[in-house]
């Protein structure tokens, strides 16, 4: 091994000799990878086809243990840190050129404990090991939408899936993390230790340190839902969104319907004569019992006359894996995202004539129906601040071709631009934002961003875990009237590196 041209923290470069660099790999259970080694680019592709980074070095960690190492060996030379774990970032911020990469894919571990309703989960574990695991003993936590994402960034952003409606955000059912600060210590945060650390957890991203297992409360769900998706032509788009929106107004906490606006993709159920041809598709999930599933979804069913209606009874792990084929990596992939209280009229024409303009057949517009148990809880109630978003829009622009990207980039711009009027004050889903939306992250977490910079400033005070959705480390006022970012008694304050 040579030397090795490095990254720190600040932005400069340091070479560190291959005797330093060997005995960091010495120490690990897992393995340590640099640009030369034959899997490395394997190793480093990531989900989204437009990110495209190197980082010096990979450590490919097996258990806390090896995580703990490797951040201390950053922390002893001061090295710029990226951390993966299932890479499916929209913003590529599991990687960052010339950095140290914590590579946290190999720990998949998922156990079960059916009697407590819990589950431990590992940082580089995917929805479909989770559901694998948890479905033996039909239980399920709120836990997004495509089974290839990564457990760990989809948590740490909050965590929007099917059973949101019913059981909250995955951060609402997150029960402890054991964690990795910036200083390589290994703690554990929950209600009753560390505290203020694991309200910064649920919903602030990876500013806080490395996970390396998250515990769920886990709700009895499946193995059988009533799913599926209900798919209308283009036609008079509007007039059906809005009877969409009267639908669901008053949906049952056990029933999600998201609606998709893009092309057809060749699915079996549909005729040929609609494949290519702009639909609206709505995906809908019943969680609540089978025999009161046909009068839930009555409502749904009464909006229009659909080219196809494929819902039905099947298992919750086919519906969690129904959006696969639509979403495999290595596409280019831009998003925008709003959040919004309602779905206004103006609101409706603007989406419906976004979507008239889709530039591609991969690219789609979704609403996705949120409220209930995700909007009983305070604001302040964890790190994610979006309560009051009755609705979430994702503009997916996804493409193959390089030479595709000024367009698409702008038509998802376009869609944003179009839409902002009726966004609500400026909150965000932080796992849509894109790694050129810094911009919007005070914004994002609203009055909570003080009280997450005032504990980001207790547990990596230098700002080392920054590859993410960045919250600026600020010290909290002392004295008897400091805010709530102070860290309750029993907070360790790791030392500056």
């Amino acid at each position: 091994m040579s030397d090795l041209l490095i990254r720190r923290r600040d932005g400069t470069s340091v070479r560190l000799d291959s005797r330093e660099v060997a005995r960091l790999a010495d120490t690990l259970r897992g393995t340590l990878l640099t640009a030369d080694a034959p899997t490395y680019d394997a190793v480093r592709a990531v989900w989204n086809g437009m990110i495209d980074r190197r980082p010096a070095v990979i450590v490919r960690c097996l258990d806390a243990d090896d995580v703990a190492h490797a951040v201390r060996f950053a922390a002893r030379h001061d090295l710029l840190v990226a951390v993966r774990g299932g890479g499916h970032n929209i913003g590529g911020l599991a990687l960052a050129d010339d950095a140290l990469l914590i590579d946290l894919a190999a720990m998949r571990g998922v156990q079960v404990d059916p009697a407590r309703r819990t589950a431990r989960v590992e940082p580089g574990a995917t929805l479909a090991d989770f559901d694998a695991a948890a479905q033996v003993y039909g239980l399920a936590t709120p836990l997004g939408i495509n089974s290839t994402t990564g457990v760990a960034g989809l948590t740490l952003g909050g965590g929007y899936g099917w059973l949101s409606r019913a059981y909250g955000l995955t951060v609402d059912n997150l029960h402890r993390a054991e964690v990795v600060t910036a200083d390589g210590a290994r703690v554990t945060a929950s209600a009753d230790e560390n505290s203020e650390l694991f309200w910064a957890l649920r919903g602030g991203g990876g500013n806080f340190g490395v996970v390396t297992a998250f515990t769920y409360d886990l709700h009895p769900v499946g193995p059988e839902v009533t799913a599926g998706l209900i798919v209308h032509p283009f036609d008079d788009a509007a007039a059906l969104l809005r009877r969409y929106r009267a639908a669901v107004a008053d949906a049952p906490d056990a029933l999600t319907a998201w609606v998709v606006l893009r092309r057809a993709p060749p699915l079996p159920f549909l005729a040929e004569a609609v494949h290519g041809q702009p639909v609206i598709v709505i995906a809908t999930c019943w969680c609540g019992a089978a025999a009161d599933a046909a009068r839930a979804l009555a409502p749904l069913r009464a909006i229009g006359t659909p080219h196809a209606d494929a819902v039905g009874p099947m298992p919750y792990v086919n519906f969690q894996a129904l959006f696969d084929p639509l979403l495999v990596p290595g596409a280019r992939n831009y998003w925008k995202t709003h959040d919004f209280l309602t779905l206004d009229d103006g609101l409706i024409d603007a989406v419906v004539a976004a979507a008239r303009t889709l530039p591609g057949p991969q690219c789609e517009i979704f609403l996705a129906h949120v409220g209930g148990a995700v909007s009983r809880l305070p604001a302040d109630a964890t790190a994610y601040a979006g309560r009051a978003a009755q609705f979430v829009m994702n503009v997916h622009g996804r493409w193959d071709a390089s030479t595709d990207d000024t367009g698409f980039i702008a038509w998802a711009r376009g869609v944003y631009e179009a839409t902002a009027p009726w966004a609500a004050a400026g909150s965000a889903y932080v796992n849509f934002l894109t790694a050129d939306e810094q911009d919007r992250v005070r914004s994002a977490y609203g009055a909570n961003y003080d009280r997450l910079a005032a504990i980001k400033a207790r547990y990596d005070p230098t700002n080392r875990f920054r590859v993410n959705q960045n919250i600026l480390p600020v010290p909290a006022p002392a004295g008897p009237n400091a805010p709530l970012g102070t860290p309750r008694a029993g907070v360790r304050t790791p030392p500056r590196s």
